[in-house]
């Protein structure tokens, strides 16, 4: 019992926090090493720039950056992990690649000066509309509770796809939602399954006994004719003993 609990904690914990962890010793690396780590963002429609699809969500700009997007990638990641073990990892890759693409296809730039996106803020908001929208589309209780909790934690980053802050890449968020949106439907019919109770199943069969305003016609439910119609009887009569 104590290896499997072990071995589920590790399966929720693992990715979430070794994806954060390289994102920590790439930071570490840009305040020590005398190198523009910039150069592996996303440099939107440049050949240079298409590395930063893969590369780009480990590069951030400051302190106050990356710690904006740790805890959030700490416990959406771990949400991930634990409610879909199945497709998590498919899902966390075609949110990180898609979303990518997207921002290297549509995202801001500049003729003057090249304009790097950086930083695994798409993956958040791919994980949150991930999420959110995973467990509306299988109609699961127990996901749809998933679904509250994201917005009660994370719902206010929905004003990130609007360009309020010109420092921000808000198609990056933009894409990321989007992106998270598709996958959620696109893997509404794998990983956890719904219960599904017998009433349910009776009226998708359309049986039609489980819809009590149908009329049967006596004709057709032998059951419903008049038990009189079926009766016979018979009189015995005794003669009476002559003198």
């Amino acid at each position: 019992m104590k290896n499997y609990v072990l071995k589920q904690v590790y399966s929720v914990l693992f990715y979430p926090f070794l994806f954060v962890s390289i994102a920590w010793m790439v930071f570490w690396m840009q305040n020590t090493v005398r190198y523009n780590f910039l150069k592996w963002g996303i440099l939107p429609r440049e050949t240079a720039g298409l590395p930063g699809i893969i590369t780009s969500v480990f590069v951030h700009g400051d302190i106050k950056h990356i710690l904006s997007n740790t805890i959030p990638l700490l416990v959406l990641g771990m949400m991930l992990f634990y409610f879909y073990k199945k497709i998590a990892k498919s899902v966390f890759l075609w949110l990180w690649i898609v979303s990518g693409l997207w921002l290297w296809i549509g995202g801001r730039s500049s003729d003057s000066y090249p304009t790097y996106h950086i930083g695994a803020s798409t993956l958040v908001y791919g994980l949150a509309a991930f999420l959110f929208f995973s467990g509306l589309f299988r109609r699961h209780l127990r996901l749809m509770a998933v679904s509250a909790l994201v917005v009660f934690l994370y719902g206010g980053i929905v004003w990130g796809v609007f360009p309020i802050k010109e420092e921000m890449s808000w198609e990056g968020h933009l894409f990321g939602m989007i992106a998270g949106v598709l996958i959620a439907f696109n893997y509404r019919k794998e990983g956890p399954k719904r219960r599904v109770y017998q009433w349910e199943e009776e009226e998708e069969e359309g049986d039609g006994l489980s819809q009590p305003w149908q009329e049967i016609a006596p004709e057709e439910n032998p059951e419903l004719k008049n038990p009189a119609n079926d009766i016979s009887i018979t009189y015995i009569y005794k003669e009476k003993d002559k003198d």
